[in-house]
């Protein structure tokens, strides 16, 4: 994974990372690498739940997402990325002033990719292992994705 990634390709990868719910959750792509990718959110108060921690489901998209996006570095242009499981465990509730998310991809294939996520919980500076998810993808070339109506 030491092949480096063209930087036309990196601002393309982080600029398409934070579209849509993405944008709205305000997640911003940090480190992108071949096989690796990593991202960040400030923490607001419509990120928390009832009991002031950053909800399980802000950290359980930035995992898969940014997994995603990991996978993401490792194919052509010509491919889109899919995720087909992942399974999220929540290490420590979170409650600090950001989260940042480091995905890697543990196993390259031509059409399945596993990736592996880490969320920590950053709380004054300190970064706190808060939750791990291991992501399964699929790698689909473009042209046979069509949304159908």
């Amino acid at each position: 994974m030491d092949e480096e990634i063209p930087q036309e390709r990196k601002t393309f990868l982080a600029r398409d990372y934070s579209r849509g719910f993405i944008k709205y959750c305000q997640f911003k792509a940090k480190v992108i690498e071949r096989g690796y990718f990593q991202s960040t959110v400030a923490i607001e108060e419509h990120h928390r739940q009832q009991d002031g921690f950053i909800h399980a489901g802000v950290m359980a998209t930035m995992a898969d997402h940014t997994a995603g996006y990991s996978a993401f570095t490792t194919v052509s242009e010509d491919f889109q990325i899919l995720t087909i499981e992942f399974k999220i465990n929540f290490l420590r509730p979170a409650f600090g002033e950001a989260l940042v998310c480091r995905s890697k991809v543990l196993r390259e294939g031509g059409q399945i990719i596993i990736s592996e996520s880490e969320i920590f919980d950053i709380r004054e500076g300190e970064a706190e292992l808060a939750a791990k998810a291991m992501v399964t993808l699929m790698a689909v070339h473009r042209d046979k994705l069509v949304l159908k109506g």
